[in-house]
């Protein structure tokens, strides 16, 4: 059996690609396939948003009344796929989607026309503060404070795993704003300029030679009230429906077709013994499960993009595609190392391109491989870990 789309979805693809080729910087493109210029990371990025913007593309999912594109389900899928194909760089993902569906759902007519704007042109990045120590994945026990002083919050606590607080210009943060009600009902969602008095940003220093992830002190922190997003106490509500509103996102579905795509061109390239790595047995078979589980994923995100119906809660499908979309990720970017064996030990650092002619020795393919390797090592316990997603799916799928 082959499954194919609807031509006039085929269609669409084609002049998504098109115009992906024609308003994409060859520079930008090749440090994002490279993953060597960390530097370049964020003005990468932010200029990204400004051009997809120029051409009313930088929010296609939001609703068209706050400057998405009307599209379905569908060709959103499409535009996505053909953006990571692209190695375009990826949005500004916690504005666009973290930040962006909260805020224009439940946020004030004054947060939405004074921030909607500056995430849809790309004029500032931001933050997610949710974790803190000892409060990851259990979010319910988070200590960080905010209480109300007249027109003012004044924060105080800590926060970490922070994704490029050191770069970000606002955060939006998980605060406790009552202790005397059960833990869920007491917290509320703030917006913070990360430049505010009282704050400190120390980067972690990753195994991968990357420092995006931070910590954050928060110390006496003045925050105006106005910038309270929805009523207090109702940060627990709002954070699930971040996590539900792009339930499909956290598959990585676009990211692990690519990559595997990438682990075949590798496998293609190198050799052992006078063979070629693709056609080891052994890695052909690993290399065809991959791809099997990731048809199968693939599938399945199509699923609840169609509203399929099903016997337990969509919230329950988004812990499923996050254990399977993070387990895959680790597969497949291992495919990548496995196959370019001791080239893989190499430490490219974050140098401009262009990058330095590529030799039989390093061939084009390899910086960043292992680079992209080392940190997805952590994609089973960011963004809510592999145990705790089951935990989730058991209550909700099983009532366990």
């Amino acid at each position: 059996m082959e499954l194919r789309l609807d031509p006039d979805l085929e269609t669409f693809r084609t002049e998504v690609r098109a115009f992906i080729d024609s308003i994409l910087p060859a520079d930008m493109k090749e440090r994002q396939r490279r993953k060597v210029a960390n530097n370049a990371a964020v003005p990468d990025l932010l200029e990204w948003m400004r051009i997809l913007h120029a051409h009313g593309r930088s929010v296609p999912h939001w609703p068209q009344e706050h400057g998405g594109c009307g599209w379905t389900p569908m060709q959103l899928f499409i535009f996505n796929e053909e953006l990571y194909k692209a190695d375009a760089p990826e949005f500004d993902w916690g504005g666009t989607h973290m930040l962006g569906p909260v805020l224009y759902t439940y946020g004030s007519d004054y947060l939405k026309d004074r921030f909607l704007p500056m995430i849809r042109q790309g004029a500032t990045m931001w933050a997610q503060g949710f974790s803190e120590p000892g409060s990851g994945s259990d979010l319910a026990s988070l200590r960080t404070s905010a209480e109300r002083v007249g027109d003012t919050y004044i924060v105080n606590g800590q926060k970490i795993w922070t994704s490029g607080a050191a770069h970000a210009d606002w955060g939006f943060f998980l605060v406790r704003t009552d202790r005397n009600v059960k833990p869920q009902r007491g917290i509320s969602f703030l917006i913070v300029k990360m430049d505010t008095p009282g704050i400190t940003v120390r980067q972690i220093p990753q195994i991968n030679g990357e420092a995006h992830l931070c910590e954050v002190f928060l110390d006496n922190v003045e925050v105006p009230a106005d910038q309270l997003i929805g009523e207090p106490g109702m940060g627990w509500t709002y954070a699930k429906f971040l996590l539900e509103h792009e339930r499909t996102t956290s598959s990585f579905i676009y990211w692990s077709k690519r990559e595997l795509a990438r682990a075949k061109d590798i496998a293609l390239g190198e050799r052992v013994g006078g063979r070629r790595v693709a056609d080891d047995p052994a890695f052909r078979a690993r290399f065809a499960r991959a791809e099997a589980d990731l048809l199968a994923l693939e599938w399945s995100v199509l699923r609840v993009l169609a509203h399929e119906e099903f016997d337990a809660p969509e919230a329950a499908a988004a812990s499923v595609l996050k254990i399977r979309g993070s387990e895959l990720q680790q597969e497949v970017t291992m495919l990548q190392v496995d196959a370019m064996g001791a080239k893989s030990l190499r430490f490219f650092d974050a140098a401009p391109v262009p990058p330095p002619a590529p030799t039989d020795a390093w061939p084009d393919y390899a910086p960043g491989r292992t680079t992209v390797a080392l940190i997805n090592r952590a994609a089973t316990i960011y963004g809510g870990s592999k145990q705790i997603q089951k935990n989730i799916l058991a209550k909700l799928a099983f009532g366990i």
